[in-house]
């Protein structure tokens, strides 16, 4: 009986090739892990691109530090003018400015007043007059701003859709002007100002930086210049008509009314009644 074991043919036998990778094998890899593949390629290559320029990553470093900067000082500058008056605007500045070798006088007319010591009526004048929605939007009338865009295809001027939020924010924090880049920092700020302010802060700060005459800012101001009392007494007629030249106070005049004003003014009187008065906005 023969005792020969049969061979290994597995390990003796000739070296068998291994398969070659193709192009094709690539494919096998998750979608996933081949594109965090890539990226972490391309931002590899941008990190060495920056590395060999040193001035590059520089102004890239800089610029960084300053993007963070102001978006951290602007919710600082929002969360403390939740608190303390607003004494003065950039809008406020401009006409100064504006006054310089002029005959016109460079005395600002503006007070201070809280929310709870300026007349509801004035309050609901100016919300039945430029945004109807304000207690109930999140800063933005949509509705609004679609029928604006499409009545501005066929008019020569062109007609806004600012909400009041959206005029606290341009007028508080920023500057007078149309571009793309202003309207993008006040969406911004407007977004900011409803989620930290509030409706009732919001009102309060609209109520005393809005432009009401020539060099005359806020209610308190405008009653106490046209009216002779102080904006805590205004009648219901009285305010309709300081609102009815908010589209251009320094065409329109409170204590000189055009025809134009005057039947706005029963106009905006006539919405306020049609909102049920002052508990229309009581619950801000």
């Amino acid at each position: 009986m023969s005792t020969k074991r049969p061979a290994n043919t597995f390990r003796n036998g000739p070296p068998q090739p291994r398969p070659k990778a193709t192009l094709g094998s690539t494919k096998a890899l998750p979608k996933t892990v081949s594109s965090r593949v890539k990226s972490s390629s391309r931002w590899g290559w941008v990190r060495q691109y920056m590395r060999d320029r040193p001035l590059v990553e520089r102004i890239y470093r800089v610029t960084l530090k300053v993007v963070l900067w102001l978006f951290l000082s602007s919710i600082g500058a929002v969360i403390v003018l939740k608190y303390v008056p607003v004494w003065v605007t950039p809008l406020i500045v401009s006409r100064w400015v504006d006054t310089f070798g002029t005959d016109e006088s460079s005395h600002v007319y503006k007070k201070w007043r809280s929310y709870d010591t300026i007349s509801k009526e004035v309050a609901l004048a100016v919300v039945a007059s430029e945004d109807q929605d304000f207690p109930t939007h999140w800063g933005f009338d949509f509705d609004e701003i679609k029928d604006a865009m499409k009545e501005n295809e066929t008019r020569k001027l062109p007609r806004g859709a600012s909400t009041i939020s959206q005029q606290v924010a341009k007028n508080v924090f920023l500057w007078n002007g149309r571009s793309y880049i202003r309207k993008g920092l006040e969406v911004y700020f407007t977004a900011l100002i409803e989620l930290v302010w509030g409706k009732k802060r919001i009102l309060e700060v609209y109520l005393n930086v809005a432009e009401t005459g020539p060099m005359t800012f806020g209610v308190e101001a405008a009653s106490q210049r046209y009216y002779g009392h102080s904006a805590e007494s205004l009648s219901r007629n009285e305010a309709a008509r300081m609102a009815a030249v908010l589209p251009n106070p320094r065409l329109f005049s409170i204590s000189n009314p055009s025809n134009y004003v005057q039947r706005r003014t029963r106009q905006i009187a006539k919405q306020m009644r049609y909102l049920g008065g002052q508990k229309y906005i009581r619950n801000l």
